[in-house]
């Protein structure tokens, strides 16, 4: 089986590491550092959309003047060649390329807005629409067929909806998804072939399941699971969410406890059971998993590490297999698996 690339986004450094991932031997080694343009700033992260042809790699950086930079990816052999600039409204904490890579959209967690800005060539034009959100939208993904927008803001404890144009990059807002006190919505991922979505909240590390309607985009609530122990105290963050791709497993990150928690997914009502709890490196703002469903790669993003994980394709648990320095302040990760 061919290696797999991980992208991994370095914001201290403005970098991307490439990585090569052996998804059979579970190894781990590096292939490049590329520089994104402009000087290192210490930004908490740097955003990265990949388009979904797999052919443009998109970075959001959270330092003035906000560049979306442009990288295409060699079908090959995941090479990254810089191709373009382009402004951003805002610092953007989130990312998504979307209607086959005609636009991007971003949140902006410090600015508190959402905005769509069209992509020429692979490469980002001035924003077409500005919205503002409730404080500090933290991520804004499509539904699986594209046609609705969901925006969860941490501030504001709600997820925005909108019905997305395609043709011309429209919004339209619907009702939004009030969420429970305390919650603090984050980074939201729909099951690949089920129709329900999990968001994780980063102020009380706990997860909401919805069922989801394909015709309206609503989201209906069924059940909230806890990451951490009952009586948890001290300065909880949960962070990221991801789903294997055949939707049996969901895992989810949390800083106060620096783990990875892993949960069953029930096929017939979306219900989490939970699977148990693995260490991994301090600070998991971000982690992947790859398109196989064999590995997750984990970002250390106090640690500057990136470690690597077997995914038991029976179980669902995971076994570290291997570890990586990699630029300082890693926070994101894109998987791309080269042609041939």
């Amino acid at each position: 089986m061919t290696d797999l690339i991980a992208y991994v986004s370095c914001a201290e450094d403005r970098r991307i590491d490439v990585l090569a991932v052996d998804p059979v031997g579970m190894t781990l080694r590096k292939q490049a550092e590329v520089a994104v343009p402009g000087p290192p700033a210490k930004v908490m992260s740097m955003a990265m959309a990949m388009s979904p042809d797999r052919r443009v790699l998109t970075t959001a950086v959270r330092h003035p003047p906000y560049p979306a930079d442009s990288f295409a990816i060699d079908p090959a052999t995941g090479a990254l060649r810089h191709i373009g600039t382009g402004p951003l409204p805002e610092a953007l904490a989130y990312i998504s390329s979307v209607a086959g890579g005609r636009y991007l959209l971003g949140a902006s967690y410090a600015a508190s807005l959402l905005c769509c800005l069209p992509i020429r060539d692979g490469v980002v034009q001035p924003a077409t629409l500005v919205l503002p959100t409730p404080e500090k939208a933290h991520c804004v993904i499509t539904d699986p067929s594209g046609r609705f927008v969901y925006v969860p803001c941490l501030g504001g404890n709600v997820i925005l909806r909108f019905a997305f144009d395609a043709a011309t990059g429209g919004l339209t807002a619907l009702e939004p998804v009030a969420v429970h006190p305390g919650a603090g919505p984050r980074h939201l991922r729909f099951a690949p072939h089920a129709p329900f979505a999990y968001c994780v909240n980063e102020l009380d590390a706990t997860i909401d399941v919805y069922a989801t309607d394909a015709a309206t985009g609503a989201l209906m609530h069924r059940q909230t699971v806890a990451q951490l122990p009952a009586g948890t105290t001290g300065a909880i963050a949960a962070a990221d969410i991801h789903l294997t791709p055949d939707g049996r497993f969901l895992y989810a990150s949390e800083r106060l406890t620096n783990v990875l928690t892993i949960w069953a997914v029930d096929g017939g009502s979306g219900e989490l059971t939970a699977l148990g709890r693995v260490p991994c490196e301090a600070g998991p703002r971000g982690f992947a998993i790859d398109p196989s469903g064999r590995v997750l790669l984990c970002a250390g993003q106090s640690s500057h590490h990136v470690a690597l994980f077997a995914i038991d394709q029976a179980s669902g648990a995971l076994r570290q297999a291997g570890r990586l320095p990699v630029g300082r302040n890693p926070n994101w990760i894109e998987f791309f698996a080269p042609e041939g």
